[in-house]
């Protein structure tokens, strides 16, 4: 259990280092000025690290629910795949609604459908490497 706990607060963490990183910088400042409008003039920070722990944990034990179910022999392969269904109903579905109801620059979703396929990435390998569900928690 302490070991799910450690990964889970260290995914959690790679989480919010990466959406900072992704959401930060100037290109992203530049793509995603369409929702300027909408868009909080300040961040709840202490909200957005617990959302991130939240989600570290989570994504962990989904992870572990789903291992023996995801294709792949080891568990870096596990972890891709997992990366890629993650990606999928997290990631291509918000695009594919936006796209739809929004008038959004094709550019902008692109940029977070390749940033939210890498961040998922990590996650997913990150998991594939440090859990499985023969470790003893």
């Amino acid at each position: 259990m302490t070991r799910y706990i450690m990964i889970s607060i260290a995914g959690g963490i790679l989480f919010g280092v990466m959406d900072g990183l992704i959401n930060a910088n100037t290109l992203a400042q530049r793509l995603y000025e369409v929702y300027k409008p909408i868009t909080k003039t300040s961040v709840n920070f202490i909200a957005g690290i617990a959302i991130d722990l939240v989600y570290g944990f989570i994504i962990a034990a989904i992870f572990l629910l789903l291992y023996k179910s995801l294709p792949g022999e080891t568990g870096i392969i596990k972890g891709v795949n997992f990366a890629i269904l993650i990606w999928f109903f997290r990631v291509v579905m918000w695009v594919a609604s936006t796209w739809m109801m929004y008038t959004v620059p094709t550019r902008t979703l692109v940029y977070t459908l390749s940033t939210g396929l890498a961040e998922m990435l990590v996650l997913g390998i990150f998991y594939g490497l440090t859990l499985h569900p023969a470790m003893s928690y």
